[in-house]
C-alpha cells in the first residue's frame, strides 16, 4: 500500500523544501503539499491520505482546526502537529493533546528524527 503524506504549512518555501527532503529519504513516499488548509482538507477527505503533517499556526484554518476535522472524519488517521512555538499553557498545542493529539515536532527541527516518527505512526497504524 503506498504511504500517502499530506504536509500542511502557510509558509510555502518550508512545505516546498520539506516535501523534497521528504522524498529524497524515502522515495516510496508520495507526499502532497498544501499552503492552504481547506485544499489540504479536500485532499484528505478524498480518503487517499495515510498520515497528515500540518503546522499549528496558518491564517485560512489552523492546525488544531484541521486536526479536529480530520479525526471528525477519520479518527484513526494519524496527525502529526509541527510548531515554532515553545510551552504555553493556552496554546492550542495544549488542548489538542488533551483531545488527542499524540506527535508534536517543534521546528526547527531535523527532518530525519521526523521521518522516525513518521516511521512510527505507519508501524502503529499498520500494526
Amino acid at each position: 500500500m503506498i504511504k500517502r503524506i499530506c504536509i500542511v504549512d502557510d509558509e510555502e518555501d518550508l512545505v516546498i523544501n520539506l516535501k523534497i527532503e521528504l522524498q529524497h529519504l524515502r522515495p516510496e513516499w508520495e507526499i502532497h503539499a498544501f499552503s492552504d488548509g481547506f485544499k489540504a482538507l479536500q485532499m484528505i477527505m478524498s480518503g487517499k491520505i495515510s498520515l497528515v503533517l500540518t503546522d499549528i499556526a496558518m491564517p485560512d484554518m489552523d492546525g488544531y482546526e484541521l486536526f479536529w476535522r480530520v479525526k471528525d472524519y477519520e479518527p484513526a488517521l494519524p496527525v502529526i502537529m509541527m510548531t515554532g512555538f515553545g510551552y504555553d499553557p493556552n496554546h492550542v498545542l495544549v488542548r489538542a493533546k488533551v483531545d488527542g493529539l499524540k506527535d508534536v515536532i517543534f521546528k526547527p527541527f531535523d527532518v530525519e528524527k521526523l521521518v522516525t516518527i513518521i516511521d512510527r505512526k505507519f508501524a502503529e497504524t499498520s500494526g
